[in-house]
């Protein structure tokens, strides 16, 4: 099996996961290739001394016959490991270094059985859609997609800005607040939910609208088919405003409207036999647990 690694720096208590990991895969004759910064990283934290087979440093030198990605870190790891593997359809198995995420959602106790059924291809995989900046401008040309959410943010701490949304060019709504996130579904467990957003399954067809302070109350957000395209036209005293998709933000003048659509191809993301996805949300959010017991 063809494996990729990709992580970023992890606590000492995480070493012997790391250690266990690498031992496993190369027990069962892995072809290893890894993140090269990554690789810099452990040869100083580790005493084991690995060899693998190559290294990676941009999605160019990543092949298209890789059998599978582990990303090593949290959530916000996956993401950029997704920009990684872009078109390439790699599934991505996120490993967790430090508490439980969404998307990295194996803890280092579960590490062993987890490696074993990726080795036995105890797995499905699940097709997750992205969001795609369409708008002509250049700060996202080399990948103007979003796992998570597309946001828009007021630049400082001055008046709210004005949003007119438009759904396949017909008014949705204005929107008075700080900002506006447009989630995925894989999105709706991030930023979205924290202001108040719905969350989905990850096979759910649809994208969410939510405000962020809006300042009239009765505007909640809204589950939308992700068939549709959606147009941003913000207004506001300042002449810019801040975007983001994912982890990557841009500033844009105000006279930018911002066009947003579903991506044509997906990330495909590991279901281990052993997962279940309402597990995870339950452990994450601690649904039905009573503090008072």
């Amino acid at each position: 099996m063809k494996i990729a690694v990709f992580g970023k720096n992890f606590s000492k208590n995480f070493n012997n996961s790391i250690q266990l990991m690498f031992d496993k895969l190369i027990a069962n004759d892995a072809e290893i290739w890894i993140y090269k910064p990554f690789y810099d990283y452990i040869e100083k934290e580790l005493q084991e001394q690995y060899v693998f087979k190559g290294f990676f440093s941009s999605e160019t030198d990543l092949n298209d016959d890789t059998d599978v990605l582990l990303s090593i870190g949290g959530d916000g790891t996956f993401l950029e490991a997704s920009s990684f593997v872009r078109k390439k359809e790699i599934p991505i198995l996120g490993i967790n270094s430090g508490r439980l995420g969404f998307l990295a959602n194996i803890s280092k106790e579960n590490l062993a059985v987890a490696i074993d059924e990726l080795l036995q291809k105890k797995y499905k995989i699940e097709n997750r859609c992205l969001i795609q900046l369409c708008t002509d401008f250049t700060g996202f040309s080399d990948f103007p997609y979003a796992l998570n959410e597309f946001t828009i943010h007021k630049r400082d701490s001055s008046s709210m800005i004005t949003m007119q949304v438009f759904l396949n060019e017909q008014y949705l709504n204005t929107y008075w607040a700080d900002g506006l996130i447009i989630s995925t579904p894989t999105g709706s467990t991030a930023y979205s939910m924290s202001v108040g957003g719905p969350i989905l399954t990850p096979d759910s067809s649809n994208f969410i609208i939510v405000p962020i302070a809006p300042h009239t109350l009765t505007v909640r957000p809204i589950v939308i088919p992700d068939i549709y395209h959606i147009r941003i036209h913000v207004e506001g005293r300042s002449k810019n405003y801040m975007i983001s998709l994912d982890h990557k933000n841009e500033v844009v003048k105000s006279s930018v409207d911002i066009v947003l659509k579903r991506a044509e191809f997906t990330i495909s993301s590991i279901r281990l036999d052993s997962q279940n996805y309402y597990t995870t949300l339950r452990n994450k959010l601690s649904w039905g647990i009573d503090n008072r017991n």
